[in-house]
């Protein structure tokens, strides 16, 4: 594939960033970052109606059977807005992982509830610093789940987590709804994540996958995930690269715009290539889904894109010097974005560690 969308594809990016521009509210998403346990409902609203919620599930559950490709388009487009609620992600990776266990009883209930937008999944996978645990904590036993998931996105709106639990010395993937489980709200740098420790105490829990096949499918939705948020990550980095540019324009110091400054220029220079790697990186990985490669290829997405929204977030700051630490300038939404997608689906440690590894592989 072309790492250049189609006119289908550009068409689609076109019509995300126009509805969202116009209904995203900057005041309302300032807000939720001081208040735990909400999202912006507004926000999935639209995303329900836009279809959205369908774009990536296959026609025969309710979806519209496009793919990562169209999906990371959203994203992208979700992620210049600082979109207020995780849950695109959230149940694209809860939708794969479903697929990949071929549960069929399991899908015909939850997917067509998930393409509606009338459900909300999550993963629940990792356990402290480890994307994938070595050793893991909740456990499985008799039909049920007992532990503690910590931080798990959007586990406080969530109706049901694919849970990676342990049965014995053997790893299992099980589906627990979470009507009845404790959830701990975690008062975090960005609320609207929803992020929550979920505390099974005997929940009863549908067992999709074991053993090897079940770390696998957990590997591969996490894998599917990181990609949906490099690509938020990409579009926060272009928002922010345009924000820096315009303002470099219009500030004057010594009678002339800050934009005329080496130190400036370089600066907004140098981010407009790491926004271009990241893209290149993102689409080639969103293409790249179901080849022997796509591991590499979404870990260079995931580093390449934290490196450019992160970086985007300090020097965009710096660039509107005073005014880009106080509260209207809004500079705090992506701020606080950049550091959240930062460490959700593995932080840039575990996928250097990945990508190292695959590459070291291929070439032996």
């Amino acid at each position: 594939m072309s790492i250049l969308y189609d006119e289908g594809q550009q068409a689609i990016a076109r019509e995300a960033r126009r509805v969202l521009d116009a209904r995203v509210d900057k005041a309302r998403l300032l807000s939720l970052l001081e208040r735990t346990g909400e999202f912006d409902q507004s926000f999935w609203k639209t995303a329900i109606e836009q279809g959205w919620t369908a774009l990536a599930l296959p026609e025969a559950h309710g979806g519209l059977g496009l793919g990562l490709v169209e999906l990371g388009i959203v994203a992208q487009a979700t992620g210049a807005a600082t979109a207020g609620a995780p849950f695109l992600t959230t149940n694209y990776g809860a939708s794969e992982a479903l697929l990949m266990t071929e549960d069929a009883a399991t899908e015909a209930h939850w997917l067509p509830m998930l393409a509606a937008g009338e459900a909300i999944g999550t993963i629940a996978i990792s356990e402290g610093n480890e994307p994938l645990p070595h050793s893991i904590a909740v456990k499985y036993a008799d039909g049920a789940l007992i532990g503690t998931k910590p931080a798990v996105t959007a586990g406080l709106q969530a109706d049901f987590a694919v849970v990676l639990a342990a049965d014995g010395s053997k790893p299992i993937l099980a589906l627990a709804e979470l009507r009845n489980v404790t959830r701990t709200p975690i008062d975090s740098f960005d609320n609207s994540r929803n992020y929550a420790d979920l505390t099974f105490a005997a929940t009863p829990a549908t067992l999709l996958a074991e053993g090897n096949a079940a770390l696998c499918i957990a590997r591969e939705a996490l894998t599917r995930m990181a990609v949906v948020a490099a690509h938020e990550q990409l579009g926060g980095a272009e928002a922010l690269m345009f924000l820096a540019r315009d303002y470099a324009n219009e500030r004057k110091a010594f009678g002339q715009p800050i934009g005329a400054f080496q130190s400036v220029k370089h600066r907004i220079t140098e981010l407009y290539g790491l926004v271009e790697i990241a893209r290149a990186n993102c689409i080639h990985a969103a293409a790249k889904l179901g080849h022997d490669d796509f591991l590499i290829a979404a870990a260079a997405a995931r580093l390449s894109a934290t490196e450019a929204y992160d970086t985007a977030a300090r020097d965009c700051i710096q660039i509107h010097g005073g005014a880009g630490v106080t509260w209207d300038s809004g500079l705090h939404l992506h701020m606080r974005r950049a550091r959240s997608l930062a460490i959700e689906c593995g932080n840039m440690f575990g996928w250097e560690d990945v990508l190292a590894v695959e590459l070291i592989g291929a070439a032996a």
